[in-house]
């Protein structure tokens, strides 16, 4: 029998369909929610009516902060976002009001609301206003988040996110967007805090986010060739992070490339890097290796932004570099620069 294989937009779809099946106080709204242009919202317009699917006024302001008091009132929203960049005009209500409100009122209210930060990242000169991946704010705002790599991943992580009492935010990578997998038909949810290894290895972990696992897994694939054997780690959950599942997939091997596209600097890989040094610094063999974005602004221009982007090249010079490297030599482990 032939495995039913979806596109990841489709994964998202059947999501939000068994998730505003299941529960009648979930609603959907954002700009161009009903007209489905990419394919995610189809025919949830058609399955729950317009009091349930909400196409807003261009104000992500104005949409998130009507999100946080419909969730104050029992509702269930989910928030969509056409492009990351459109997040910062509503970091007041974001940061000031959703992810604090909880805790300020002493757990009095729930703040069920899950964000969709749809075509994250750059996807090939759209302009650096589109091509942000902002992950990095929310986390140190305190939001929960996910950044599923497959569809089978966005579908299950899409549904915990739905069901969590917290605010949680949804990353859907532009560059993963496109990509066919297996999704079983059936409603299931893959818990927060629970990373993957995509890949067992035994020389080199790669420790990838997001669009860039599949690369890692072409990159491990391409080393094969050469007599390295490279495990791929997914944290699929990026807050609550899966630490002991990061930490056991360092030790298998000792050497460690961490492969994120969002900034070097206070980014999502030093984080990763600082808690690795603390926590299984005895078992590196090798300093710890960062691939990321350059700390710039994203430009405009393809061949500056080519420029900018962790690219397969740096990951696979990356492994060959640490592979090669002598554990005699090394008397103290520590992150590179």
């Amino acid at each position: 029998m032939t495995q039913r294989r979806l596109r990841y937009l489709q994964a998202m779809n059947e999501a939000y369909l068994q998730e505003m099946t299941r529960d009648p106080d979930t609603i959907i709204l954002g700009e161009d929610i009903r007209g489905g242009i990419r394919g995610e919202t189809k025919g949830l317009l058609e399955a729950f009516g317009p009091e349930r699917v909400l196409d807003t006024p261009i104000s992500e302001a104005g949409f998130v902060g009507f999100a946080t008091g419909a969730a104050m009132a029992g509702l269930r929203p989910l928030v969509q976002f056409q492009v990351p960049s459109l997040i910062y005009v509503a970091f007041d209500q974001l940061v000031n009001q959703a992810a604090k409100l909880r805790l300020m009122m002493g757990g009095q209210a729930k703040i069920p609301v899950t964000y969709t930060i749809m075509v994250a990242g750059a996807r090939g000169g759209v302009a650096g206003q589109h091509s942000d991946n902002p992950y990095p704010y929310l986390l140190h705002a305190g939001f929960k988040l996910v950044c599923p790599s497959t569809p089978y991943d966005a579908k299950g992580l899409l549904t915990s996110a739905i069901r969590e009492d917290d605010p949680v935010v949804f990353m859907a990578p532009a560059m993963a967007l496109a990509q066919r997998g297996p999704v079983p038909e059936e409603p299931y949810a893959i818990p927060l805090g629970v990373g993957e290894i995509k890949r067992r290895g035994t020389d080199v972990t790669v420790v990838a986010v997001g669009h860039l696992v599949p690369e890692a897994l072409a990159a491990a694939e391409q080393l094969r060739e050469e007599g390295i054997d490279v495990q791929v780690w997914d944290p699929r959950s990026l807050l609550p992070l899966d630490k002991e599942g990061l930490c056991a997939a360092v030790r298998d091997t000792g050497r460690v490339v961490i492969y994120d596209d969002s900034a070097r600097t206070c980014g999502f890989a030093a984080e990763l890097s600082a808690i690795l040094a603390e926590r299984v610094h005895d078992v590196l063999k090798a300093p710890i290796k960062r691939i990321t974005r350059a700390d710039t602004p994203m430009p405009y221009s393809s061949p500056l932004e080519k420029a900018v982007l962790p690219t397969p090249h740096q990951l696979t010079e990356a492994i060959r570099t640490l592979y090669a490297h002598n554990p005699s030599t090394h008397r103290r482990p520590h992150v590179e620069a």
